[in-house]
């Protein structure tokens, strides 16, 4: 027997009665972002692999494991993109539109790819709503950055359910010098490290800070933290942004061990995390790459940003019960007609109520059918009335207008009255 047709794993449909939510959040976060002066950019799903191993990093988890990569007919190596601001760098560069300084505020949203172990709340393709900043090196925008993401809580409805947490990773100076003092400490414990922290000693030791092994961590309890190790620069630009966080009244923890998993975030590192979704606590993220930039050959430009996972948002959301009832409206008529002369009438008919009225949610019957079916499948479809017309109808050019939710008599309204009646419902 031939095997059924099915997603890949970790790749999921979004089925209708889904996608209320996510163009809720979506279109929720892109009324905010337009507020605050953002501008939407679109990027391309497929980039060159070298993108990803200069951006991301070699010897990081994202590139090493979990990238989707293959050659195409021209024997390149292309990659699904695993996350977003490596192409946006790219495409800044690409379309000169850092030059002079110029500030770019633009933000994104669509499919990225990794190869994970799927689990509630993380799989191998999914959502994120990116925003990325170029030309403003100060904390002021990296506060802007936190703070809108704080209203976007408020406008979901679950700012009491996440929590954030703040951290910096100083220069890259700075950060060498951490490096060299952890990996001294670790290797004087390295028997005890369990495996993934061994192989990172070598590639990546700061991603052994945010390791999830018991044992690990309670060897980094003694263990140098990077505070210590803070240039001036960066120890002033943390202080700036605490103290902008503090004026906005925004709410953080300061956690030393938050590193990120990408080499190219410097200074300003961020989480909003919450406890209701067990351990994918995770539902947005970001910080400064300063260098980035110069890393993939050009200027020397500053730059801030965070993304934050739509199908971690989406299940927060229904986690704590904030689906707005609305969100997947009835309709507010439903045309029943008998007879082919009575069809063509009908979608006339329809399509002129929907010039005069364009909010209305107008359904017409599709199929035909008995006056029983059709008058059956218009109270399924939760609409508030049923419209009639049939061969009297016509010849009189009236609609019969019937109300489903409640025990109204049936009353008969011309055809040039019908958008007047009608509404009343959008009222």
């Amino acid at each position: 027997m031939s095997k059924s047709l099915q997603a890949i794993r970790g790749m999921n449909d979004i089925l209708p009665q889904q996608t209320p939510v996510w163009r809720y959040l979506e279109t929720t976060f892109a009324r905010l972002l337009e507020a605050y002066g953002y501008s939407e950019i679109r990027l391309p799903i497929l980039e060159f692999t070298d993108l990803f191993a200069r951006g991301i990093g070699e010897g990081t988890d994202v590139v090493d494991k979990e990238m989707y990569t293959f050659l195409d007919r021209n024997e390149e190596s292309l990659t699904l993109r695993p996350e977003g601001t490596a192409g946006c760098v790219r495409a800044v560069l690409e379309h000169g539109m850092t030059g002079g300084g110029q500030v770019q505020k633009l933000w994104y949203s669509g499919p990225m790819f990794r190869y994970e172990k799927p689990q509630k709340g993380r799989y191998r393709q999914f959502h994120q709503i990116g925003v990325e900043v170029f030309n403003q090196p100060g904390p002021d925008i990296d506060a802007e950055l936190i703070v809108l993401t704080a209203r976007l809580w408020k406008q979901l409805g679950f700012a009491n359910a996440v929590t954030l947490q703040l951290n910096s990773l100083g220069s890259s100076e700075a950060r060498a010098r951490y490096r060299d003092a952890l990996v001294a400490y670790l290797q004087q414990h390295f028997e005890q490290l369990d495996e993934d922290s061994q192989r990172r000693l070598t590639t990546n030791p700061l991603r052994i800070l945010d390791s999830k092994n018991a044992q690990t961590q309670a060897l980094l309890i003694d263990a140098p933290t990077l505070h210590e190790y803070l240039d001036d620069e960066s120890r002033e630009h943390f202080e700036g942004l605490k103290a902008r966080l503090d004026a906005a009244g925004i709410a953080y923890e300061i956690n030393p061990k938050l590193v990120r998993g990408l080499d190219y975030y410097g200074r300003t590192v961020f989480e909003w995390v919450t406890d209701k979704l067990g351990a994918q606590g995770t539902v947005c993220a970001g910080g400064r790459y300063d260098g980035l930039v110069t890393q993939f050959g050009g200027k020397p430009t500053a730059g801030v940003g965070f993304a934050m996972g739509i199908e971690r948002l989406v299940l927060l959301i229904e986690t704590l019960g904030l689906v707005p009832s609305e969100l997947n409206p009835p309709a507010h008529a439903y045309i029943c007609a008998f007879g082919e002369a009575a069809e063509l009438a009908a979608l006339a008919l329809a399509e002129r109520l929907r010039d005069e009225l364009p909010g209305l949610r107008l359904l017409v019957n599709a199929g035909g059918g008995s006056f029983k079916s059709q008058f059956k499948k218009a109270d399924k479809s939760g609409a508030r009335y049923a419209l009639i017309l049939g061969e009297d109808e016509l010849a009189e050019r009236m609609v019969g207008c019937k109300p489903l939710r409640d025990d109204t008599e049936q009353q008969s309204i011309a055809w040039d009255a019908l958008a007047e009646r009608l509404a009343a419902c959008l009222a």
